[in-house]
């Protein structure tokens, strides 16, 4: 019995490391000649492994690049449901969103060039484009779950979906702020303090009607 644990240790950082790879090779592929014109089996063959091993990992070609957005999804949440006595939605959200899991997480060499290589394949495909709307509405739902769970809504209450579309809402706003000053050529550090001010105006705003929701 002693064995079995550490097979399964190594079976799964495979599995990680397989996952890694795909994902890792479908960005470059896709950086280098666009979503569209990339096809899962070209991927497949440049990660030597097969296409069903793809699928494996990811149920569509939209997932190889979004691959990240469930952590996203997740730590929002946590956010959310963890923060401390007293402080409200609000307050959580705008501390998620001008912090580490905020639209300019992106921090590391390089990373002029990648958040415009980014913003340049999603901007360019509509398959993403609508993926990304997708991910966004299921965003919306589990949030506003979440947010009728802990403020004890009746079922069919309105107010936490309206809540929660306010604030993904303001998120996608950032976003495309983000993305025309990407395509314009303007360096991360210039979006970062641009971006950064218009979150904080946003949320000063919202606070006049939202800043007691969920205290």
């Amino acid at each position: 019995m002693t064995d079995v644990a550490p097979e399964l240790g190594l079976r799964e950082r495979k599995k990680q490391r397989t996952r890694q790879l795909i994902a890792d090779t479908a960005r470059r592929l896709f950086a280098e000649r666009g979503f569209e014109q990339v096809t899962v089996t070209e991927i497949a063959r440049e990660a030597d492994v097969s296409p069903a091993t793809v699928f494996n990992y990811f149920p569509t070609k939209e997932d190889l690049f979004y691959s990240r957005l469930e952590a996203f999804e997740e730590e929002l949440l946590t956010a959310i449901r963890e923060r401390g006595g007293g402080r409200s939605v609000l307050d959580a959200f705008g501390d998620f969103l001008l912090g580490q899991g905020g639209v300019l997480a992106i921090d590391a060499p390089g990373a002029d060039e990648q958040i415009r290589t980014i913003t340049r394949i999603i901007t360019e495909s509509p398959a993403l484009l609508a993926r990304e709307r997708q991910v966004f509405d299921r965003y919306a739902q589990t949030l506003a779950a979440l947010l009728a769970e802990e403020t004890g809504a009746e079922p069919g209450d309105v107010v936490p979906h309206v809540v929660a579309n306010v604030l993904l809402g303001l998120h996608r706003a950032l976003i495309d702020q983000v993305r025309r000053e990407a395509l314009a050529g303007a360096p991360v550090a210039r979006i970062r303090g641009a971006v950064g001010a218009g979150a904080e105006r946003a949320i000063a705003e919202l606070k006049r009607g939202l800043a007691g929701y969920g205290t």
